[in-house]
């Protein structure tokens, strides 16, 4: 619609996730009302992101040194790794404060349909840290829809004969929801993991 490299940056804006073709022309009609040195700081804080910013080599999860903040804290306990799809699930974990354990960053999750398989996913990564043996439990967080199920799925069936105790989240009822909100899976899920009061 626009021509020449207007067009270039909103369809630029366009492929990143959860970007529509309305939010790429706000955010790019922004950019171009915007001073010129806000632009280039911003600029600046995307190349310096891609050539500074790495993955750590324990867990996959993003960070400036060759091993994340989490992984080189002597107070985390090994016994216990926390396998999530992506590095902002560890955030949204860290948050609550609960979990005192380490992470693995699976990369994503199986999709099929999306050409994601097994081999494309950071698994053998995970089983070389098993191997150590001082792990003594692996919490299974993944997104719950059908590729976190699958790969839920396919973890615990590889884990299965290791001796380690394999969990999963709970999952279930919002806090103030309402049941007949609840669609068939959660609801589902809810009856699943019900307990004792």
């Amino acid at each position: 619609m626009y021509e020449g490299i207007v067009q270039d940056l909103i369809d630029e804006l366009g492929r990143l996730p959860g970007i529509g073709p309305k939010s790429a022309q706000r955010i790019a009609f922004h950019l171009l009302d915007a001073d010129d040195a806000a632009v280039r700081r911003l600029a600046e804080v995307l190349v310096k992101v891609k050539d500074t910013v790495r993955f750590c080599e324990v867990c996959g999860n993003v960070s400036a040194e060759d091993e994340c903040r989490i992984c080189s804290d002597p107070r985390r306990s090994e016994e216990i790794i926390c396998v999530v799809e992506e590095s902002k699930d560890i955030v949204a974990i860290e948050k609550i404060r609960e979990f005192k354990g380490r992470y693995h960053v699976l990369g994503g999750a199986i999709d099929p349909i999306g050409g994601v398989g097994p081999n494309d996913l950071r698994i053998t990564q995970l089983m070389s840290r098993l191997g150590s043996g001082e792990t003594t439990e692996v919490i299974l967080a993944l997104d719950p829809n059908i590729e976190g199920e699958a790969t839920s799925a396919y973890l615990s069936r590889l884990l299965s004969p290791l001796d380690l105790t394999v969990t999963r989240l709970a999952s279930g009822l919002p806090v103030g929801g309402d049941l007949d909100y609840a669609d068939e899976m959660t609801l589902g899920r809810a009856f699943l993991g019900r307990r004792s009061v």
